[in-house]
């Protein structure tokens, strides 16, 4: 995926087509370790951020929107050099607001878990 501003500096992210929907996923670098050698849960937060924030987008029909609520569950360690997955649904809709949720993978093994709501910007 093309980025700008923050996501540029943490990606980059890849995005590829799948049936429906899409998957997005990044390749888990030094630059993303914590003092403890896994991947830091604020970059894990980011890329959810990242990954359900275009879900969202795509199903308010590409109008601008704002995280308004995320909340994320740590299930198991990233490691440097594993490919982190991330897939993401929106559960409902209504004429402003979105609740959206996803999960993280490396392979098989799922390491987060993430729901949030997101506003669409300009709606009432």
């Amino acid at each position: 995926m093309d980025a700008e501003g923050y996501p540029a500096l943490i990606g980059p992210f890849f995005a590829k087509r799948e049936g429906e929907g899409w998957r997005y996923g990044f390749l888990a670098e030094p630059r993303h370790r914590n003092a403890g050698g896994v991947v830091h849960g604020g970059m894990l937060m980011s890329f959810a951020d990242d990954v359900l924030g275009i879900t969202v987008w795509t199903a308010a029909g590409r109008k601008p929107c704002t995280t308004v609520q995320l909340n994320m569950q740590f299930i198991a360690p990233v490691r440097v050099g594993d490919f982190v997955e991330g897939r993401a649904e929106v559960l409902r809709t209504t004429r402003s607001i979105l609740f959206v949720r996803g999960m993280l993978t490396v392979g098989d093994r799922t390491v987060a878990h993430a729901d949030g709501v997101w506003k669409i910007l300009g709606a009432n």
